[in-house]
């Protein structure tokens, strides 16, 4: 599912070259340095926001047209532009549940020595092994 939002930025021509960023559909806010940073930025912000969400609970995207930037949030702090932003949200979850994540496990002294002696990745392993009883193929 793709999602298109209307997002104002706002210029504020600072050393950093700081882009303030609001998501009126969202009601969110983020920023970003560079316009094509601030561009990413807002996407991990939607796409943030939309993750754990049923389809039903998604925001709905209003017109571009709709939203004046000027009456945006952070107007008086710069040159503000109105520009759509998309998200494949399905491809954004996809990424977002392949995260790895720390897990701390136990293992007898021995057995770590020898996978360091043969080179092994300890961490691999352990998920080639979970792969292999849980019967799951990648």
């Amino acid at each position: 599912m793709v999602l298109i939002y209307p997002v104002i930025f706002t210029a504020t021509h600072d050393d950093k070259d700081t882009y303030l960023i609001e998501i009126p559909d969202i009601g969110g806010a983020t920023e970003g340095y560079g316009l094509l940073d601030a561009y990413k930025m807002a996407k991990d912000y939607i796409g943030n926001h939309c993750y754990n969400k049923a389809n039903s609970e998604i925001p709905s995207s209003s017109g571009i047209k709709s939203i004046k930037a000027e009456e945006g949030e952070f107007a008086d702090a710069g040159d503000t532009f109105v520009s759509l932003v998309d998200v494949d949200l399905d491809a954004f979850r996809k990424i977002m549940n392949n995260k790895a994540i720390r897990r701390n496990v136990s293992i007898p002294s021995w057995l770590n020595q020898a996978a360091d002696e043969a080179g092994l990745n300890v961490s691999r392993g352990l998920q080639e092994a979970l792969l292999e009883k849980l019967q799951i193929e990648q």
